[in-house]
This record gives structure tokens, C-alpha cells and sequence, in this order.
């Protein structure tokens, strides 16, 4: 894995790949074996998403359905680890030595399909432009938490990610949500000795929660060691309480020590915007070919949940690591390769 390419700044790549997540490094893959030239631009550390991830997490998806290039990720168990994964996907870094820049966001792109400049800040605050003939939007929404937009969120005590277990033992915490986050973190948090909540707006948990995770949520539910306030939404938040309001209209504070808002993440489309990709206003969701991922914007592509809207779940590493070949192959013969 080369940390700087070779040539210049000056020199046109064939790609850049704007997101080092597992969807960016599966386009980086593809480029290098259709024989382009490319560079993956991460503005945090490789896999960024992935490193931020909570320590225990277990991934939803098996192993086999994580590979990239074919490269097997063998396991004696089913779904891999936060720290199996990390090791997988830098393996397969190293062994197709993509070309790879972290720690270096981009602040501006701008061109057309043969000439795009994309513009990054280096960690020594030094501006730095690369060139290339296509560009590939692999960003993630890990950065973006859809808030809650009450009063009291930006309290200190209020997070929305969530890392490890080990801070909460004996403190009552309430997680506000209804998917497999909340449910995945109101579970371990409830094995590591925290008095859980969980405020949801729906009538109960999502159906889309998964079904090896539902049956204890709910015996820990029908027993009471994990309690639930459905239909019901956050009005406030002070140090010692949330305030909350059921669709009744009936109000209540609840005693807390945190509150984890686990609502989500927001598509961040500012890049998209700003080389004219078009954004459906009802589903957020931009305008792109699902069969070569590239947007109305010619030589713009999109791969992994950069090419979600407001509801992003149907896309994931599992489906999005094809997101790389189709591009590669839809571009590769527009390069005359």
C-alpha cells in the first residue's frame, strides 16, 4: 500500500476515490486490476467509519459477505468483529496496494468527466490538488447524526455515538431510538450494569431490528429490565432529566445520569452539490444509474451509502463493496482501456 503515488500533484489520474471505507477501498481495488491509476482520499484515519465504531460491535453481515476482490475473509464464526474486520480490510489494502492519502480532507472539487481538480488539506494545514479524469463519492454519514434539535442536546452528558460499555455501569442512561443501535446498546449496556430506557416515537421497536437481537430485547422488555416509553418523543434535556411528551400529550421528566441518541445519521451531499449532482427532494437520495453507479453528472460516481438518501439501510458494506467493479467497468472502456 503506497501512502503517497508516485507522480506529482500535477499528474491526471485516471480516479479518485473520495472515502477510505470499505466501498472506497473496493473501488480502489477494482481500479488497480482494470490497470487505472487512482487515489483515496480519507479525511480521518483508513476506514474511518470503522475506527469509530464501538469496540464491541459485531458486524449484522457474515464474513463471506465483507470480502472484497474475492479475497477470503475466513473465520471459525459467522460475523466478524469490529477489530476482524479492520484487520481484513487492511489486508487487502496492503495485498493490492492501493494508493491511499488519510488525514487529508477535501475541501473542493470542481471539473468535468476528463478533468476534475480535487482540492485536500494535508495535516500540516498545506492546500493540495490532485487532477483526475473521473471522481468516486465513497462517503459515509458516521459524521453526520441526525439530531434530536431540542434544548439541552449540546449538554455534555448527551452523545450521539456510542463507544464502548464500560462508563456506564450503575448509571441511568436513556437511549433514544428504535432500530438495531438502540437495540444493540440498550442490551449491552444493560449487561454491563447500566439502568436502561428506551424513548421511541413509534409504537415499538422497528421491524427492521434484527432477529437475533429482537427475542432478548424483548424478554428484557417483558421482564423489566429494560425499560420503554413508545410514542413518545424528547421535549428537553437538562443535567439530571429528560423531559418527555407521549402522543397523548401527557408530559413527564425522567431522571438520567446520559442519554445516547441513537436517531441515525444525515446524508451529507454538500460535494455531490457542488459538481451539480441532483438531489430528489422528497427521498434526499441522489440521482445516479444503479447499474454503473454513475450521477447526471458525467464522469461522477457514487459507491456504498453516499448514494442513499434519508433512508440509507438497503445499502451496506455487503452490497456496496460491487459498487467498485461496476464503476471500474463502466469507466475503464470510456478510458480507452
Amino acid at each position: 500500500m503506497s501512502v503517497r503515488p508516485g507522480g506529482p500533484e500535477t499528474a491526471v489520474l485516471d480516479l479518485i476515490i473520495i472515502g477510505g471505507g470499505p466501498c472506497g477501498l473496493a473501488c480502489a481495488v477494482a481500479a488497480r486490476r482494470h490497470g487505472l491509476s487512482h487515489l483515496v482520499l480519507e479525511k480521518g484515519p483508513f476506514l474511518n467509519t470503522l475506527v469509530s465504531f464501538p469496540e464491541t460491535m459485531t458486524f449484522f453481515s457474515s464474513a463471506e459477505r465483507l470480502e472484497i476482490g474475492g479475497i477470503p475473509f475466513a473465520l471459525p464464526h459467522l460475523r466478524p468483529t469490529r477489530a476482524e474486520g479492520i484487520a481484513y480490510f487492511h489486508k487487502v489494502a496492503q495485498r493490492e496496494q492501493i494508493n491511499l492519502h488519510t488525514f487529508e480532507p477535501v475541501v473542493d472539487v470542481a471539473g468535468q468527466f476528463g478533468g476534475f481538480a480535487v482540492t485536500t488539506m494535508d495535516r500540516t494545514g498545506r492546500q493540495r490538488q490532485y487532477k483526475s479524469r473521473a471522481v468516486v463519492i465513497a462517503t459515509g454519514y458516521y459524521d453526520s447524526p441526525r439530531m434530536l434539535g431540542v434544548p439541552g442536546e449540546e449538554l455534555p452528558h448527551v452523545r450521539h455515538h456510542y463507544d464502548r460499555p464500560y462508563p456506564y455501569f450503575g448509571q441511568r442512561v436513556v437511549i433514544v431510538g428504535g432500530r438495531n443501535s438502540a437495540a444493540q446498546v440498550a442490551l449491552e449496556l444493560f449487561r454491563y450494569g447500566a439502568h436502561v430506557t428506551i424513548v421511541h416515537r413509534g409504537p415499538s421497536m422497528s421491524d427492521h431490528v434484527k432477529p437475533w437481537i429482537r427475542p432478548e430485547l424483548e424478554a428484557r422488555l417483558r421482564d423489566g429490565e429494560i425499560t420503554a416509553y413508545f410514542n413518545t418523543r424528547v421535549e428537553r434535556i437538562e443535567p439530571d432529566a429528560v423531559h418527555l411528551v407521549q402522543n397523548g400529550g401527557d408530559r413527564f421528566a425522567l431522571p438520567c445520569d446520559f442519554v445516547l441518541a441513537m436517531t441515525g445519521y444525515e446524508p451529507d451531499h454538500s460535494l455531490k452539490v457542488k459538481l451539480g449532482v441532483k438531489i430528489d427532494p422528497e427521498t434526499g437520495a441522489p440521482v445516479y444509474d444503479p447499474e454503473t453507479m454513475e450521477t447526471n453528472v458525467p464522469g461522477v460516481y457514487l459507491a456504498g451509502v453516499a448514494a442513499g438518501g434519508y433512508e440509507p439501510n438497503h445499502l451496506m458494506i455487503e452490497n456496496g463493496r460491487f459498487h467498485g467493479p461496476a464503476i471500474v467497468r463502466h469507466l475503464a472502456p470510456r478510458l480507452g482501456r
